[in-house]
């Protein structure tokens, strides 16, 4: 790896104009309406696991078009009262795994809700239980970022956006979670998830924690690379080479950088010089943007894995601090 984006020093000020459709708010408006539509009906299965020091459960609530979606929600055994609860959004093409691997902020005191990405992790060593039961609307590239690209309506981040919505809704209606003290987190898709939810929920959140987040600045990540789930895009747009400004038009409904105008949560960020799955611009291009308190922690000489096992036990301390 060696850099290959802009300098440090530009990034910090990299806030290129937004393209941001007019009817953005209500477009995400409508979406959210209807989905409250349906009951929202959070249910917990417990779990029969050899960890004894957790209450593990299966989660299973309503998303978007009231379609259930599944995951894990893991509690400290050991609680006085409503506690702490860290809503966790998966990378690309992972699904729930097991609940061993969501331990971290159990073990810290918080509670977790970790949310099953609708249609992924199929082929992961983290598998998924949830499906995706909306079908396409066009050809697709193999992956999820030019499923139903044809229209903001039935583009696949409608569905997962509404459903990382949902998962804080859930959370917030648990018994064993104080809805007062609720954050979000994520890597990579899971954190351009995050950073969506942080602009359509601001005022239920405490914090959000977004490790080189994806999604956002859809353009130009597809101009600077070819590595990561937004070459589909690229790829599509090979192939398709009248659509170009139809098909990020319809991304513009989905950029982070659109949702980090609207979001006033305390956020921490973090974005690594060398990534070329999520190229640090497109992270700063949202951070500069982002409307409420902010932090970001650079890793100059790493990819995509930003800062691991550093960066994980960094943001536990810091969620145990705020929450």
């Amino acid at each position: 790896m060696a850099l290959f984006d802009l300098p440090l020093d530009r990034l910090r000020t990299f806030a290129p104009e937004r393209e941001e459709p007019a009817g953005f708010d209500d477009f995400w408006r409508m979406t959210l309406e209807e989905a409250r539509r349906h009951d929202l009906d959070p249910v917990l299965t417990p779990q029969d696991t050899a960890l004894d020091l957790f209450e593990v459960s299966e989660i299973r609530f309503s998303g978007f078009g009231g379609h259930r979606i599944g995951g894990w929600f893991i509690a400290p055994r050991e609680r006085r009262g409503p506690v702490p609860c860290v809503v966790r959004y998966l990378g690309y093409s992972v699904g729930r795994g097991f609940p061993h691997q969501w331990l971290a902020h159990p073990a810290g005191g918080l509670a977790t809700l970790v949310m099953d990405t609708r249609g992924q992790g199929g082929g992961s060593g983290a598998p998924g239980f949830t499906a995706d039961p909306v079908g396409g609307t066009q050809p697709e590239v193999a992956g999820f970022l030019t499923r139903g690209l044809a229209a903001p309506e039935s583009y696949y981040y409608r569905r997962v956006y509404t459903d990382a919505v949902r998962a804080v809704e859930a959370a917030a209606a648990l018994p064993a979670v104080d809805p007062g003290r609720i954050a979000v987190s994520g890597g990579s898709q899971g954190g351009g998830v995050g950073l969506a939810v942080a602009g359509l929920l601001p005022s239920a959140l405490r914090a959000v924690v977004l490790d080189v987040p994806s999604l956002a600045l859809f353009r130009r990540a597809t101009e600077i690379s070819n590595a990561g789930s937004r070459s589909e895009i690229a790829e599509y747009l090979r192939t398709h080479r009248g659509l170009i400004e139809e098909v990020f038009g319809v991304l513009s409904y989905f950029d982070g950088v659109n949702f980090a105008a609207r979001a006033t949560v305390p956020a921490w960020f973090s974005a690594a010089l060398m990534d070329q799955v999520c190229p640090p611009s497109t992270i700063f291009a949202a951070y500069n943007h982002y409307a409420g308190e902010k932090h970001m922690r650079v890793w100059p000489y790493n990819g995509h894995e930003g800062g691991g096992g550093e960066q994980e036990a960094a943001n536990l301390a810091l969620l145990k601090r705020l929450l």
